[in-house]
Parts: C-alpha cells; structure tokens; sequence
C-alpha cells in the first residue's frame, strides 16, 4: 500500500506541471503568431482602407466641383474627371 502511495505521488503532481509545462512551451509560438498577425494587413483590411481613400477623394473632389459648376450633370462630370485624374 505505501509503495503505491509513493509510486502515484509523483504522477499526480506531475500531472499539473506538465500543464504549465505545455502552457510555457506553447507560449512563444502563440506570440510569434500574434505578432505576424499585427504584422500584415488581411485582405478585408485592405478592401476597408482603400474604400476610405477612395470615399475621401470623392468627397474632396464634390466640394471642389461644388464651388465651381452649377448644373448637375457638369458637376457629376466635373467629379469624374477629378477622380480620374487622381487615378480612382
């Protein structure tokens, strides 16, 4: 009987360490991964960023276009042209 106390001690302690163990082990990895993540843009990011440049310049170009013609259609012209010009 007591040699099985002996036997079994250890394991059970054991069996928590190597919990940590793992968690200590894995821990880098998950940081390196983590940090390749902050690191580069998703796709979805991307698409999010470009659409605000694009939103910015059109908005920049109407209220210059505002300013300068009156009718609709020369106005809608006017922002295209703009748009154009600034590669969109």
């Amino acid at each position: 009987m007591m040699m099985r106390l002996f036997l079994l001690a250890p394991i059970a302690l054991l069996g928590g360490c190597l919990s940590t163990i793992g968690t200590v082990i894995t821990a880098p990895v998950k940081v390196a991964a983590k940090a390749a993540d902050w690191a580069t843009t998703s796709q979805d990011e991307a698409d999010r960023n470009r659409g605000r440049v694009i939103r910015k310049a059109e908005q920049k170009a109407r209220k210059a276009c505002r300013r300068e013609v009156a009718g609709d259609y020369e106005r809608d012209q006017c922002i295209r042209a703009r748009m154009r010009d600034q590669g969109f």
